[in-house]
């Protein structure tokens, strides 16, 4: 069976999702074109030879409608004969963009195809894409209680699992920490590309990691979500989640160079990883954010490894308690856990995030001399997406 290989992978350094955000000038289209340019131009790779453009974005209207990766894609100079797609798996987007992407490899529909993602929450704010609308429409005659945001599902979570306030705080300063350690020595390096900026210079630096921060500085944050009638719904809450144990409002892209082992080594280029294993699930819309462990299990009974021989597993922080209700769940050794700092720290642009992650795993792996790492993913709605990848 044909392989599916990571050739490279880069990102942006991240900047807050708000006005006056370091990227927060920069249009979406530009975000994503530096990082396809980039993919092609640090491999010395012909984009005319890439088969398809795989893009997730999830707020995609306003600046980031009309299929993005295609205006990225002509934007970075490709040749009109390069298709796209964007794709909107939630937070999962260019995850799943890398699965299709991989897939299609493996499948022989293509010999190269670039994963991708980007989001500008500062200039498209979440909820964007609902305003005006009925989303949920007729399925409300199948929920008739509602379905709450993912901030309750975040409150569901560590309340079900027992998380103390204290707990949660303690984890999210643990990822500053982590984070702000492997900038400060340069670990990112290698996966950040510069963007440049309207006003002159180039973004290179995470803008949303505070090296400063302690879990007794957190302590002191106010409860982000209180709504009186999920608390009446679920009695059980106690208000536990705040900005600080949770993703902040990022802007940011990611891409990832995918081919064939062949392709590549008829191109002379040399794959970093690959594809080891898929799986993508459906969980319960409720709680939401929990699909990331029936995905886990899915994942490893594919690929027949255990949490043991996993080098390092990224379970992306869009809250705290979801590493660690996952972390419960499969005993898993917290030092490889998100070893980088994860989207507490790093940030959460949606779309780009599931190609942000992967590429700071693979650059992990590489560093530990680590085989295997896993990737998953809670997103909207009740799913999650798991990758295990490769070293090679």
């Amino acid at each position: 069976m044909t392989s599916a290989v990571i050739v490279d992978a880069v990102r942006t350094a991240s900047g807050k999702g708000k006005p006056g955000g370091a990227l927060s000038e920069v249009h979406p289209v530009e975000l994503l074109s530096t990082v396809l340019r980039a993919v092609t131009e640090r491999n010395d790779l012909d984009p005319a030879l890439v088969d398809d453009v795989i893009a997730g974005c999830v707020i995609q209207v306003n600046d980031q409608a009309l299929n993005i990766g295609r205006t990225a894609l002509l934007h970075a100079g490709y040749p009109i004969s390069v298709p796209a797609t964007t794709v909107d798996r939630q937070c999962g987007s260019s995850q799943q963009a890398a699965h299709f992407a991989a897939q299609g490899v493996i499948a022989g529909a293509y010999d190269i195809a670039i994963a991708c993602g980007v989001e500008s929450m500062s200039r498209v704010p979440m909820g964007t894409n609902a305003a005006g609308g009925d989303p949920f429409g007729p399925l409300a005659e199948r929920f008739p209680e509602g379905l709450p945001h993912q901030g309750i599902g975040a409150e569901l979570i560590a309340a079900r699992a027992g998380f103390s306030r204290e707990d949660l705080d303690a984890f999210s300063a643990r990822s500053h920490q982590r984070a702000a350690s492997y900038a400060a020595d340069g670990s990112f390096d290698n996966e950040i590309v510069p963007v440049a900026l309207p006003s002159g210079g180039t973004h290179t630096v995470d803008e949303t990691v505070r090296a400063s921060t302690t879990a007794e500085g957190l302590a002191g944050l106010r409860a982000a979500f209180t709504d009186e009638r999920w608390g009446t719904a679920f009695p059980e809450i106690d208000w536990r989640i705040t900005p600080g144990n949770s993703s902040p409002l990022t802007d940011g892209a990611s891409a990832m160079l995918v081919m064939s082992e062949e392709k590549a080594s008829e191109l002379g280029l040399t794959p970093r990883a690959r594809f080891h294993t898929f799986a993508v699930t459906g969980s319960e819309p409720v709680t939401m954010l929990d699909g990331v462990i029936p995905a886990t299990h899915l994942a490893l009974k594919r690929s027949g490894l255990t949490i043991d021989q996993l080098d390092a597993y990224e379970v992306n922080e869009a809250f705290a308690p979801v590493p660690l209700a996952w972390a419960k769940e499969f005993g898993a050794d917290p030092a490889k856990l998100n070893p980088r700092g994860g989207a507490i720290a790093l940030g959460h642009p949606l779309g780009a995030s599931g190609t942000r992650i992967m590429t700071t795993l693979l650059n992990h792996l590489e560093a530990t001399g680590g085989r295997y790492g896993l990737q998953t993913m809670c997103e909207g709605g009740g799913m999650a997406n798991a990758t295990i990848i490769e070293r090679l």
